[in-house]
């Protein structure tokens, strides 16, 4: 008695729409998806090369030194008094410019505290030198 040999089925997927399937999913999730945006610091910075004479009383000095110390006019100041000292500072002087300078190893963390304390006081004029 002889044997027949039985044939392999040969199934396959089909893949030819395989990759519109994919491009038309990642379409899909490139326009549907929303991306977060961290706006920063608003500051508005002016044009290069532009300068304005300025009379020094109109010009109040915040240095930051390397180890996190604040001293608003030559006065040591902790961050959280900066914002009631600058809102009468403003209110003595509305045309006030607060110029803020930091030492190269001063902890960011510690800038970005300054600058929030200065917009919590409603210091429009913030210089920030070099």
């Amino acid at each position: 008695m002889a044997l027949l040999k039985k044939k392999k089925r040969v199934s396959e997927i089909p893949t030819s729409s395989l990759a519109d399937i994919a491009f038309l999913l990642l379409i899909f999730f490139l326009v549907s998806t929303t991306i977060d945006m961290d706006k920063g610091l608003g500051l508005i910075l002016p044009a290069e090369g532009q300068e304005i004479k300025v009379r020094k009383e109109n010009i109040a000095n915040l240095l930051i030194d390397a180890r996190g110390k604040v001293l608003l006019d030559k006065k040591e100041i902790d961050i959280k008094n900066i914002k009631p000292t600058v809102e009468a500072m403003l209110a003595r002087n509305p045309k006030l410019i607060i110029s803020v300078k930091t030492h190269p190893r001063t902890d960011y963390q510690t800038y970005i505290q300054v600058i929030d304390q200065l917009k919590q006081a409603n210091a429009k004029r913030i210089s920030i030198a070099e």
